[in-house]
């Protein structure tokens, strides 16, 4: 585009004779100055300017030049899926052929024998035919027919050597086959048999119809139509994107829309790499994989477009599987029978679309789990922790507060563990959690203490955490259904507040926080905890704002849609937040008895390093409501000379009375605690520290004093 000029128009137009052109089409005529040019930047004369060049002829080149090799060995060759999937595949029907055909043989040696007399009838036809040359016999009628004598001749002679050699070539089979015959039947007559078999099942061959085998195929080989140029192209132009209908209707260069590299296969699939038009990028892709399915002839589990993180926006990778995603089997757990785990590196926990390892890290993460129920969620969660059971030096808080006992399987390895979501359920969660909050504190002093060159970025390593004397081991804590315990009329609002403490420092302090929840609301999922979690995995969703809550803002807009997966997508989720991209991830199946069997072997580990504590061994989180009473310390805090105090003030104080109980606790908290004692904030008069008066939320003295009589009476009655 060297030669595209920028030029005022305006005036032009004005002027009688002015020429209009398209700048792509035509180029201008500038005609030379006759004189010397005119200074353009002279202010005391005024013209119109002159067309421009945009493109400079001196502008050097970057004189990078980008390389991109063939692979030398195919790709399904280096890869163990891909080469586990082809092998997998051929062998399995070869097989499926093997065993199709086996139960078939009888049937086959019936038909084959009915029609062996069709087939003989068949063989003596032909051959009478091929003795006599009867395939050129039209030949020499047309010959006659046009009273060429010369090629007639030619011809005759041609038939008359042909006729002797096959006449002699069938004498001496005839002679040479009944000799073979006798000698057989008097030397071995069951071989004869074989062969007579043989004869007859060859003649059976011979005579079955042309277009109704016998043998037909096990394997039907046309169920799906291969991936090639031109289906991608008819997909892509079906999608309603009007900018790649316009490029693959233009033609040419098709406005940058080019195939970068073949079709290959790509473990159980085809990857196309793919150009797309300017100003068209992968997200426009994968918000139409419906109709691009319906395009490509697949059902839509099997296409999955995507971007590639190491070139341009502009380039997809659209992979085709030969099977939905759901219905591929996948391999199983490599950490299922054997292994362990550090969680400062990379676990795998499941397969991509290929059927690739796919891995996360949790250390340094907090972890949000979403979807509808009867999706995989609670499986995925379990997972997870059994990640972390296989590291020796982690602490495991497992509650699960549907009930049905998910993570019983667990138990064994486990500090805290409850099942439930009774009152008596939520407090022993609270008091563990309590438990964390204090750890939490003595971390944070632990990591200030240690000088900068053992721990140069603040935070926990693993080098930090094998050192057993400074108790930075790993802390994993997994709340699945956690709406249970957030919407707790008593307890919810400072269990909020902790998950929320913990979710926001807890990653640099070795403190891992797993939240699933099949309700993706501010309510269920509360924003403190939403928008700090690292880690993200949305399985199935009805709507854009469960998306979204779950994924991340915007992702939905951006085409990461988990509304898109069925109902059979069981542990199939987008990820985000281990890299670049959210990526479309099945995570391995592991049910309850394989759990066992790992937490078995988690259990052994652990007793090997020294690390079977709390719920494991029997011991249980100290009472927290033993140890303290809340009306007696609100009557300790507030002097008898303070009839009236605002709710924030009386939290600041039992924070100061007892930070293990109370820290973090807001008017608010104060609030939802008394509710249960029947006591309700009222509107209490009061001065500000700037020493202006006026009205907030707080309680009455008398109050507290008044249900602490009337408790300690029942008490006593009692």
């Amino acid at each position: 585009m060297s030669d595209v000029h920028v030029t005022d128009q305006s005036e032009d137009l004005e002027r009688p004779g002015a020429e209009v052109f398209d700048i792509t089409t035509k180029r201008p005529t500038v005609p030379a100055p006759a004189g010397p040019p005119a200074d353009r930047y002279d202010d005391d004369e005024e013209e119109s300017p002159r067309s421009r060049p945009v493109d400079s002829k001196d502008l050097p080149s970057p004189g990078i030049t980008t390389y991109k090799r063939l692979p030398i060995i195919p790709s399904w060759l280096k890869s163990k899926p891909g080469f586990v999937s082809t092998t997998q595949r051929a062998t399995s029907n070869a097989f499926y052929a093997t065993a199709f055909h086996g139960i078939r043989t009888p049937w086959y040696a019936l038909q084959l024998g009915r029609l062996a007399p069709r087939g003989v009838a068949r063989l003596v036809r032909d051959t009478n035919a091929w003795v006599w040359d009867a395939e050129a016999a039209p030949l020499r009628a047309y010959e006659v027919y046009k009273e060429n004598t010369s090629e007639y001749l030619k011809l005759s002679r041609q038939r008359d050597s042909r006729v002797r050699l096959r006449m002699l070539v069938t004498v001496v089979a005839l002679i040479f086959g009944t000799g073979f015959a006798l000698t057989m039947y008097v030397m071995a007559p069951g071989w004869l048999a074989v062969f007579a078999s043989a004869a007859v099942l060859a003649a059976g061959f011979w005579g079955a119809p042309k277009d109704q085998p016998v043998i037909g195929p096990a394997v039907l080989k046309t169920e799906l139509e291969k991936l090639t140029g031109m289906l991608v192209l008819r997909a892509l132009d079906n999608i309603g994107n009007a900018k790649l209908t316009a490029a693959i209707k233009k033609g040419g260069d098709m406005n940058g829309l080019r195939f970068t590299s073949e079709i290959t296969r790509d473990g159980p699939g085809y990857r196309a790499d793919l150009d797309l038009p300017w100003g068209v990028t992968p997200e426009d892709i994968m918000e139409a994989r419906k109709p691009l399915a319906s395009g490509l002839r697949r059902k839509v589990g099997s296409v999955w477009p995507s971007s590639d993180p190491t070139e341009h926006e502009g380039r997809l990778v659209l992979w085709v599987g030969d099977k939905p995603m759901n219905e591929t089997k996948k391999p199983a757990w490599p950490l299922l029978k054997s292994g362990s785990v550090d969680l400062f590196k990379p676990v795998v926990f499941g397969n991509d679309q290929r059927m690739a390892d796919v891995a996360v890290t949790l250390m340094f993460a907090s972890v949000v789990v979403g979807s509808i129920p009867r999706m995989g969620k609670t499986f995925l969660m379990r997972l997870f922790l059994l990640i972390a059971a296989l590291d020796p030096r982690a602490q495991l808080y497992a509650f699960d507060f549907k009930g049905t006992g998910d993570f019983g399987a667990l138990e064994p390895v486990c500090h805290r563990y409850r099942a439930g979501d009774e009152d008596e359920d939520i407090l022993y969660v609270l008091e563990s959690l309590r438990e964390l909050r204090a750890e939490l504190r003595r971390r944070a002093k632990v990591i200030k203490s240690l000088p900068r060159s053992r721990c140069p970025e603040s935070k926990v390593t693993a080098e930090l955490a094998n050192d057993k004397s400074l108790g930075l081991h790993p802390i994993v804590a997994g709340f699945d259904e956690c709406q249970v315990p957030f919407e707790h009329e008593k307890y919810g609002k400072e269990l909020e507040e902790i998950c929320t403490d913990l979710c926001k420092r807890g990653p640099a302090l070795g403190m891992v926080t797993l939240f699933g929840t099949q309700r993706p609301d501010a309510k269920s999922l509360p924003t403190g905890i939403s928008a700090n979690a690292v880690l993200r995995f949305c399985l199935k969703v009805m709507g854009q704002p469960a998306n979204d809550m779950v994924l991340g803002t915007s992702m939905y807009k951006a085409g990461y849609r988990a509304t898109m997966f069925s109902r059979t997508d069981r542990g199939i989720c987008w990820m985000a937040g281990e890299g670049d991209d959210p990526r479309i991830v099945a995570s391995a199946f592991v049910d309850a008895v394989a759990a066992e069997q790992v937490v078995v072997r988690a259990r052994r580990m652990r007793e090997e390093y020294g690390n079977v504590t709390g719920h494991a061994i029997g011991q249980e989180p100290e009472s927290g409501e033993a140890s303290f009473d809340l009306l007696a310390d609100i009557l300790r805090v507030v002097p008898a000379d303070e009839e009236k105090v605002w709710n924030e003030k009386v939290a600041a104080r039992l924070a100061s009375l007892r930070p293990e109980v109370y820290s973090g606790w807001k008017a608010e908290t104060v609030t939802t605690n008394l509710k249960p004692h029947g006591i309700t904030a009222q509107d209490v008069w009061g001065s500000t520290t700037a020493g202006k008066g006026t009205t907030r939320r707080g309680i009455a003295r008398a109050d507290i004093s008044a249900t602490i009589t009337v408790r300690d009476g029942k008490r006593s009655g009692g």
